[in-house]
């Protein structure tokens, strides 16, 4: 947009001077400032403006003052801490620029001037602007769509690498393809990743690699570097031709914040080369454990299936009473069949033979009989300790029990009946005689003694007067 201001009518000759005018404008200086900026601010929106850096100042302030020159003119600029903290790069001197600015005017001094949002340096920011043009235009024909992206095969026994023979990335992804998955075979397209022509012949060798059709998946990989290092991948014939590849495609382009036009059009993107090989080949280890599964259950079923049949066998010969020859036609040729799969069996389980005796040799290695045998011996010894600590309680308690004894024999009945004297009670109740009353005339008695005992009976004392 252009600021066109019309010129003032000239005043006729005839006309009377000014100073014989009744009214007269006056503008001060800051108001003609002002209403200036306002028509300069008011007839420019946001524009994006190109030039070499000059006259730079940095004030404590954190404000950048500086000058964008072309050839012939000059225009002073000023950027405020707000948006140059968010500058990528070091604005200095000489460098050509990129800038998004507001047109202004300040007013104090009356100075035409620009107001910078964001500036970047002009070699990269072209190429980003190239970018994004191209990104908008290819994403509005539908070709990042993610409908038509293929998810790369899950076990590929071809796998086709387009880049640079001599890189890094060749030599990462081989590596990683080598340890994940060794059964694969890879399939290098050579071409150059940088430079002119480069896109193109990247490009061609797609179709070629499509037309060979001798691969399950291709990775198209480079190592990381500038934006202008990628360009190759942010090509328009680089695009369409990953959109026309009959084989799915996985990018693995510059580091992961790297992004290319190629990784939008792929199929699949990974942040770097070794992360592309990651992608498409699965975990070798686990596929291993997978199938050693697997194997472990098919034999049981084969096993189980086996004795079933042989039991079905037996069962319809003994329900069959003709034909004998065919049905031992059929236990033959089940036996045969029987034999080959043992045989099979065996070949698989010779495989894995090796995994079985590493297990066998480590089990050795840490076999517990040494162990066994010293807690055997240890049992021993606490056995017989334990039993002579048993005869040694029990003696004690035998000589004590033989002391109680003779104590008891002591001051017991028994020794008292030796010595003469005898326990009577009543024979019928056998209730101790202490008391005469006990036992009135006529009471039967048992005197017990020390060898034996004697039966009485209790008669009247003879009369008093006749004594």
């Amino acid at each position: 947009m252009r600021l066109v201001v019309p010129p003032r009518p000239r005043c006729p000759v005839s006309s009377p001077s000014p100073l014989a005018s009744p009214f007269r404008d006056v503008y001060t200086v800051s108001r003609l400032n002002l209403e200036a900026r306002e028509l300069i601010e008011d007839a420019f929106a946001t524009i994006w403006i190109e030039g070499e850096l000059s006259n730079l100042a940095r004030p404590r302030s954190g404000h950048i003052y500086f000058s964008l020159k072309d050839e012939r003119c000059q225009v002073r600029c000023a950027m405020f801490r707000g948006q140059n903290r968010l500058l990528d790069f070091d604005p200095r001197d000489g460098v050509q620029v990129l800038a998004q600015a507001r047109v202004g005017l300040y007013p104090e001094r009356g100075e035409f001037q620009l107001v910078v949002e964001y500036m970047e340096e002009a070699g990269a920011g072209a190429l980003r602007r190239a970018f994004e043009a191209l990104r908008q235009r290819l994403a509005a024909e539908g070709l990042f769509d993610p409908e038509r992206k293929r998810p790369p095969p899950p076990a590929p026994s071809t796998i086709g690498v387009i880049t640079s023979p001599t890189g890094a990335a060749l030599r990462d992804v081989l590596s990683v393809i080598g340890r994940r998955w060794p059964v694969a075979e890879v399939v290098v397209y050579p071409v150059p990743v940088q430079g002119e022509g480069a896109a193109a012949r990247i490009a061609r060798m797609i179709d070629l690699a499509c037309r060979r059709a001798e691969c399950d998946v291709l990775l198209l990989c480079r190592g990381g570097g500038s934006l202008e290092d990628l360009w190759a991948f942010n090509e328009e014939v680089v695009a369409r031709a990953i959109h026309r590849a009959s084989i799915p495609i996985v990018t693995g382009i510059g580091h992961e914040t790297d992004f290319t036009i190629a990784d939008l059009a792929a199929d699949a993107r990974a942040p770097t080369p070794s992360a592309a090989a990651e992608m498409v080949t699965p975990d070798g280890a686990q596929w291993r454990s997978a199938f050693a599964r697997m194997r472990g259950a098919l034999d049981l079923a084969m096993r189980r299936r086996l004795r079933e049949a042989r039991s079905e066998v037996a069962h319809l010969g003994r329900r069959l009473v003709h034909p004998r020859r065919r049905l031992t036609d059929h236990a033959q040729r089940l036996d045969g069949l029987a034999q080959r799969l043992a045989r099979a069996m065996d070949r698989r389980l010779e495989r894995g033979g090796g995994a079985l005796a590493r297990a066998s040799s480590l089990l050795t290695r840490h076999d517990p009989a040494r162990r066994v045998q010293v807690l055997r011996q240890q049992h021993a010894t606490l056995e017989r300790r334990l039993v002579a600590a048993q005869w040694a309680s029990l003696t004690a308690r035998r000589s004590a029990l033989r002391e109680l004894d003779r104590a008891l024999t002591a001051v017991g009945p028994l020794a008292t009946l030796a010595r003469g004297y005898a326990i009577v009670s009543r024979a019928d109740d056998g209730l101790v005689v202490r008391h005469p009353d006990q036992a009135p005339p006529g009471t039967r008695l048992r005197a017990r003694l020390a060898d034996g005992s004697l039966d009485a009976t209790v008669t009247p004392p003879p009369d008093a007067d006749a004594t």
